[in-house]
């Protein structure tokens, strides 16, 4: 085992998130080791943080957008070699056997995908620890390549907020002569506009500022509606074949479902938990509509998303901080004070002494 990997990690659910020493495996036989460059910071990294979903391990060290570069390789490693840039993304393990694993579904294990952090490790039972560290250790499996043409600082939040929004979009199918709306204009939110265009749909983002609408149309929306505007909302009745809402909070879906065509979708990437206020079923009844859900995507298909945005000039609007800076990183996410993704640049790990 390696000692002292330098990491930040929470160790409560209200200490702030700081240095702590942590410890990574040797490489076995089908592993990768990584320095890691980059690390995106995701809301998820608070919640798990803070403990809000009732299941954080202490100390965790959060961060599941990662960027880096090989240093080593166990010998039946095939596809990778040191001085490589690679991704690591949601996931670093899963049965491999199951029905979803079989299907290329990593994330929807039917034995509980590994998470790359706060999960267990299905070999050693040692607990996992993420991207605000100075290396990790992963299955090549759970390993993805970085297209040249992309740049790895704004290509780091494609590994969650990215293939969040992408997967859905292409399990739907969307593509030219689509009428797609996003709801909700943030780290997940500008993903779908970026992605949706490049699909060749017609997109409009709902919103509750009009502010934002010189900054939607920036990011690829087509047109901009006023959610809170009831003449904009009824202007939009039984409109779009496709609804992405990516707002994590619970909020009213019934004015969004009205404005689904008949045998349209409404797709929640968001854990809402549960929804309030109550969904009118009529709105889905009566229109043959579907409310459905998405969890990130499999490896092949995050791979499939990275050489994707490689062709289309794809990455994420990134701000660059130090590792020291993650506290009020946090404080800014949670006031949504952000243009769209932060990024940890893991070398400012390299001046703190164990």
């Amino acid at each position: 085992m390696t000692m002292n990997i330098r990491s930040f990690a929470a160790t409560s659910a209200t200490s702030p998130v700081a240095l702590h020493a942590i410890i990574r495996r040797d490489p076995r036989e089908d592993d990768v080791a990584i320095k890691i460059l980059y690390c995106g910071v995701c809301h998820s990294d608070i919640h798990q943080a803070r403990n809000e979903w009732h299941n954080t391990i202490y100390p965790v060290v959060p961060g599941h957008e990662i960027i880096g570069q090989v240093t080593a390789v166990g010998k039946n490693v095939t596809h990778y070699k040191p001085g490589d840039w690679v991704g690591v993304g949601c996931m670093v393990d899963s049965c491999q056997h199951c029905a979803s694993c079989q299907d290329g579904l990593e994330q929807f294990c039917e034995n509980v995908a590994t998470f790359t952090y706060n999960g267990k490790d299905r070999h050693d039972g040692t607990i996992t620890y993420g991207g605000y560290s100075e290396s990790i250790v992963v299955s090549e499996k759970f390993v993805l390549r970085l297209p040249e043409k992309l740049d790895p600082k704004s290509a780091a939040p494609l590994l969650c907020a990215g293939i969040t929004t992408y997967s859905p979009l292409r399990h739907w199918k969307i593509g030219k002569g689509h009428k797609v709306a996003v709801v909700g204009l943030g780290g997940l939110g500008h993903m779908a506009l970026k992605f949706a265009k490049a699909l060749g749909a017609d997109v409009t983002l709902f919103t509750r500022s009009m502010s934002k609408a010189s900054e939607a149309i920036r990011l690829g929306a087509d047109h901009v509606v006023l959610s809170s505007d009831a003449d904009q909302m009824k202007a939009v009745t039984n409109h779009f074949d496709f609804i992405l809402d990516t707002v994590p909070q619970q909020h009213d879906l019934n004015p969004y479902l009205a404005t689904l065509k008949r045998d349209g979708t409404c797709v929640l990437v968001g854990l809402l938990e549960p929804v309030e206020p109550p969904m009118n079923s009529g709105l889905l009844v009566m229109g043959r509509k579907s409310l459905a859900g998405s969890l990130i995507g499999g490896i092949a298909e995050t791979q499939e998303m990275l050489n994707f945005c490689a062709q289309h000039n794809i990455t994420s609007d990134v701000e660059m901080i130090n590792i020291q800076e993650i506290n009020q990183a946090y404080t800014r996410m949670l006031k949504s004070d952000v243009k769209y993704r932060f990024v940890i640049d893991m070398k400012s790990i390299e001046t703190e002494n164990l």
